[in-house]
């Protein structure tokens, strides 16, 4: 039988895993887990290090594989975990930014799924929502990495999630005075992607499917 490799990007501990044992370890009894199995070792760490939704195709129900312990033939469900109000763990952060006017004052905050709490905020400084998803996206990449924290990351901005993967924020603001400090802060961003391997999941919030994401400031 050929080898398999299973890369879990929502579960207890996300990872690659090289059994379906270790992987069902990882995602059993875990609501909204995310994970998928591949050919090849290399395909799975290139799975692993992009977001879970170029892989996972979405399905309503859960696959009886993942309660009756058969192993799966392909992508299993996404579904984030909402624990606010249902009583449900939620290992996972949301991050989103608010920008009045653009560009014009900037703010961004990350929120954990399972209570809600607001783990972090920045600003107001001046800038654009794009850099704003993009910074708070990375400035949670650092605080897991520097708690040694594996947990996924929600975000609803494909631009920003796209300029992480590229280690780039490619922003068409213009450098004055007025955004000097906000530059700093990106030039910080860029090289902490570049000086770190990312190894938390970093996912596109489905705001169609799941509603506004749970870091949003209410401001639409």
């Amino acid at each position: 039988m050929k080898k398999k490799f299973y890369v879990v990007w929502n579960g207890l501990t996300p990872g690659i895993y090289h059994t379906w044992d270790d992987c069902q370890a990882q995602i059993k009894g875990v609501k909204g887990a995310v994970y998928k199995s591949f050919g090849s070792k290399e395909e799975a760490e290139r799975a692993y290090a992009s977001p879970a939704y170029e892989y996972v195709k979405r399905k309503k129900e859960t696959s009886p594989a993942s309660s009756q312990g058969g192993e799966p033939d392909s992508a299993m469900p996404v579904s984030p975990l909402l624990g606010r109000g249902r009583g449900e763990a939620s290992y996972a952060l949301a991050v989103d930014a608010a920008c009045s006017g653009n560009p014009g004052p900037m703010e961004y905050r990350g929120v954990y799924l399972g209570d809600g709490r607001e783990i972090f905020h920045f600003g107001p400084v001046h800038g654009t929502n794009n850099i704003g998803e993009f910074l708070a996206i990375v400035h949670a990449l650092a605080l897991l990495d520097k708690q040694g924290l594996k947990m996924t990351i929600y975000s609803d901005s494909r631009t920003a999630i796209s300029w992480v993967r590229k280690k780039c924020c490619k922003t068409q603001l213009e450098r004055t005075d007025q955004t000097e400090q906000l530059f700093q802060l990106i030039e910080r961003a860029e090289a902490w992607l570049k000086a770190h391997r990312v190894t938390n999941p970093i996912v596109k919030w489905e705001t169609d499917q799941w509603g506004e994401i749970p870091a949003d400031f209410g401001r639409k």
